[in-house]
């Protein structure tokens, strides 16, 4: 077989045709953000291949960080800095992609400064241990020292859809307190959050080997970012399903999975019912419900289940809820069309199995009204799943022991909320109940972007996330002695 070499007309003719080739596949490798409310296109991310894991997993483990202490603090201040500067241009961005209400949007930012500025504070502490060796009899005149070191290789950092900059925050900032490198993957449906973050941190001096965005399709990616020789730390904030698969794939690397959540606030008869139900409507639809500690489940003492339950609807009717851009909304929508109507679905189950709507359960596209029902039973899906929504299910109960029952009766066991005075039933229900964190007449999802946060059973393996917590995974202890 010889080779013919092509005439002019012709090669043209194979150059454009390798042109149109080629601008398909650009085309298909592209992922489309929509926004929630309109379900128009708003931008396109590229789509990464294997290949480009590959490459930021390699740079990532190849590039040593020496930044000094001060060095981390004055990039994670800057970068505070220039996101308080954007707050509105950002808290619109996450709004965009996410269809969270401008109000949510607006409060997430200005917690995502909160982790900016605990991160940086802490890359100043010295957290150096020193131990005498001369304690016993067996001792000797030595001194033993630790020092801190990041992670060999890179984090691999994997983020939901329900706080676009807020949660991928929780992973950079303590690994660029720690000089550690992270190649994330955003969830697909929100990243440009993720994207603007990125840049904010290059900005304000972050050499970018230390941190690489990949948008891409899961399907294709994740296992890489899981298996990779490269990886030294699989961090993941999402779904229990995948959390799972997570934990069966990335075999022999630290692991850190803060997972779902079912939430219960839990109202006693002494409780002030008013302060009840209003924490009961905040830490139902803030966020459009979709929070690992939202409140899934409302536990309510029947002597006073009837008054709350009143109250409850009334807060409910009071939601503003429709166009995130709209700046009076309460709540925006959900992520999407088939979120929404899973939630209807789980709701008009319940009141199939005697369950009684009281307020809500209006869909129109992925925006779904805040809903009440009562006369809930904990069998019924609503509750025994994780329902990630604006969604308000009342369960009844008689006797302290049937709450924590109740409360203890499902998969998850991350964060809940008691309203009550007694402190001798405050002590009980803290010590009682298999879950992460008790907020005492608070929503459960309370803290500080400090603070130990994390669940067990289904909600997580018991590490915890926060900055300080997260700092403390991210670091190799190396200990080292000396004569004293």
């Amino acid at each position: 077989m010889c080779a013919v070499l092509a005439s002019p007309p012709a090669r043209e003719i194979i150059h454009e045709a390798l042109r149109i080739a080629g601008e398909k596949v650009q085309r298909e490798r592209v992922i489309e953000v929509r926004h929630p409310y309109t379900g128009a296109v708003v931008a396109t991310v590229p789509k990464a291949t294997l290949a480009d894991v590959k490459q930021a997993l390699r740079i990532a483990r190849d590039y040593r960080a020496k930044l000094t202490r001060y060095e981390r603090y004055r990039i994670l201040m800057k970068a505070g800095e220039i996101v308080a500067a954007r707050r509105t241009e950002i808290a619109r961005l996450i709004t965009l992609e996410s269809g969270l209400c401008l109000k949510d949007s607006h409060y997430e930012v200005g917690r995502a400064s909160d982790v900016l500025l605990f991160a940086a504070n802490q890359a100043l502490v010295d957290d150096a241990q020193v131990f005498s060796c001369d304690l016993t009899a067996h001792g000797k005149s030595r001194k033993v020292y630790t020092l801190k070191e990041p992670l060999l290789g890179a984090i691999t950092a994997i983020t939901p859809f329900n706080h676009p900059l807020n949660q991928v925050i929780h992973k950079v900032a303590p690994a660029v307190a720690t000089n550690n490198t992270v190649v994330l993957k955003p969830s697909e449906k929100t990243p440009l959050a993720a994207l603007a973050l990125a840049d904010v941190l290059y900005e304000a001096g972050l050499p970018p080997p230390m941190l690489s965005v990949l948008t891409g399709d899961p399907a294709e990616i994740a296992d890489e970012l899981l298996t990779s020789p490269d990886v030294d730390l699989v961090t993941f904030t999402g779904g229990v399903a995948i959390g799972k698969y997570i934990a069966a794939k990335a075999v022999y690397k630290r692991q850190i999975l803060e997972l779902g959540g079912n939430d219960p606030l839990i109202v006693l008869e002494d409780a002030d019912i008013e302060e009840a139900a209003t924490l009961a409507a905040a830490g139902s639809y803030k966020n459009s419900g979709q929070r690992c500690t939202a409140i899934k489940r409302m536990l309510v003492q029947e002597p006073v289940a009837d008054r709350f339950v009143e109250l409850l609807v009334e807060k409910t009717r009071a939601v503003k809820y429709g166009d995130p851009f709209d700046a009076q909304m309460d709540m925006g929508t959900v992520i999407d069309e088939r979120a929404a109507v899973r939630f209807e679905q789980v709701v008009n189950e319940a009141i199939a199995q005697g369950a009684k709507l009281l307020v809500g359960n209006v869909r129109r596209g992925a925006l779904y009204s805040p809903t009440v029902l009562d006369q809930v039973r904990p069998d019924m899906t609503v509750v025994r799943e994780e329902t990630f929504g604006p969604v308000s299910p009342v369960i009844r109960f008689k006797t302290v022991d049937e709450a924590i029952r109740i409360a203890n009766g499902t998969a998850y066991g991350l964060s809940s909320a008691l309203c009550t005075n007694r402190l001798d039933l405050i002590t009980r229900f803290v010590q009682e109940l298999n879950v992460g964190s008790v907020n005492v007449r608070e929503v459960p999802g309370y803290r500080l972007e400090m603070t130990p946060f994390g669940g067990i059973k289904d909600s997580g393996l018991g590490y915890k996330e926060g900055v300080l917590e997260a700092m403390k995974s991210f670091c190799n202890t190396k200990t080292y002695s000396l004569p004293w």
